[in-house]
């Protein structure tokens, strides 16, 4: 198989390396020579600066688009358009204009979209999607996830105020930049039916774009939940919450580990059990770390290249994400709460 990056910063370097890791040797560099990384490991890998010319020399089997946000569908259109299977970054875009032109290419000529929510490989987290599905939290009834980092220690060789995520002609801001969160709750709990948000910039960071959200969710379901992100927060914390009448689940991504809280008795059920709960947890394998998920996924993409697999996040998954992280935004515009109808998929 053949495969193409484009974008070679931080996140297209982690794909390069899975890749070789993986015993893909066929690899060929997309770059604009922005990225601010040293290149001695690039060497020896052919490199092109025009995606047509190298759409139409190398015709790859696979694109992997990991440029800046707001350059993701000038990648990403003309290597559907070329019947390329493509790992697409999250966010899709940085706005939903041009999503239809991508969806339409891709429907065109076969080209399968899966959309890099790195979170959808975690062990832990797809055991709490498990233990939700097997009904033994019951009916959920709130969801909170909290996500806070110090943005200028994210990539400390360059300066913050010239990554993606600080700059709005990039297509950064924390809403857009850390929306796994919006995808891995709709993958444990179903549809989002309606929010509210108040974001902005409200620390000292130099940067034009919101470092700060606080959103409200209700879900399809019924259960209430919220969202808070920000860019200043230190030390970094990444948590979630869920929280069903027979019980309630803890996770932290620093340890990867969920604790899952089981009540004596379902609530709103007369019992006089005062015990405290059962906690069993859920610790991800010897050996775990944050790569894992990365490499899980590129296997799984190099699976759907070979016609093995089906994309586990497809395009719609990210048009969703995108479609929420929009109305968050109109919220804010808006102050007001924002209702949300999408298409059954």
């Amino acid at each position: 198989m053949k495969f193409l990056i484009a974008g070679l910063g931080s996140i297209g370097r982690r794909h390069f390396r899975n890749l070789i890791s993986l015993a893909e040797k066929d690899i060929i560099l997309l770059r604009s020579h922005q990225a601010t990384l040293p290149d001695d490991e690039l060497a020896g890998y052919p490199v092109e600066t025009d995606l047509q010319e190298a759409l139409k020399k190398h015709k790859p089997n696979a694109v992997i688009v990991a440029n800046p946000t707001a350059l993701h569908l000038d990648i990403a259109i003309p290597a559907a358009q070329a019947g390329c299977h493509i790992l697409l970054e999250k966010p899709v875009s940085n706005s939903l204009n041009r999503v239809d032109e991508l969806q339409v290419a891709a429907q065109n000529s076969g080209s399968k979209i899966l959309v890099g929510f790195q979170f959808r490989y975690h062990p832990t987290l797809n055991k709490a999607r498990e233990l939700i599905q097997a009904n033994e939290l019951g009916k959920i009834l709130t969801a909170h996830v909290h996500w806070g980092e110090y943005l200028p220690q994210w990539h400390p060789w360059e300066d913050y105020r010239q990554s993606y995520a600080a700059r709005a002609d990039l297509g950064g801001g924390v809403i857009v930049t850390l929306t796994h969160p919006l995808d891995y709750l709709r993958f444990m709990l179903g549809e989002i039916e309606s929010l509210w948000s108040f974001s902005g910039h409200i620390s000292p960071l130099e940067i034009d774009v919101e470092d700060v959200a606080e959103i409200g969710l209700k879900f399809s379901s019924g259960a209430i939940g919220g969202l808070h992100l920000n860019f200043f927060q230190r030390p970094p914390v990444h948590n979630f919450e869920i929280v069903g009448v027979k019980g309630t689940l803890r996770w932290d991504n620093a340890d990867g580990v969920l604790h899952f809280h089981k009540m004596p008795a379902e609530f709103g059920t007369y019992s006089n059990d005062l015990s405290a709960p059962q906690i069993e947890s859920f610790h991800p394998p010897a050996g775990f770390e944050r790569n894992q998920l990365f490499l899980s996924q590129t296997q799984h993409f190099t699976d759907i290249v070979r016609g093995s697999a089906e994309p586990i996040c497809t395009l719609q998954d990210g048009v969703h994400a995108q479609e929420l992280a929009a109305a968050i935004h109109k919220s804010e515009s808006t102050a007001s709460k924002i209702n949300l109808k999408f298409d059954a998929h």
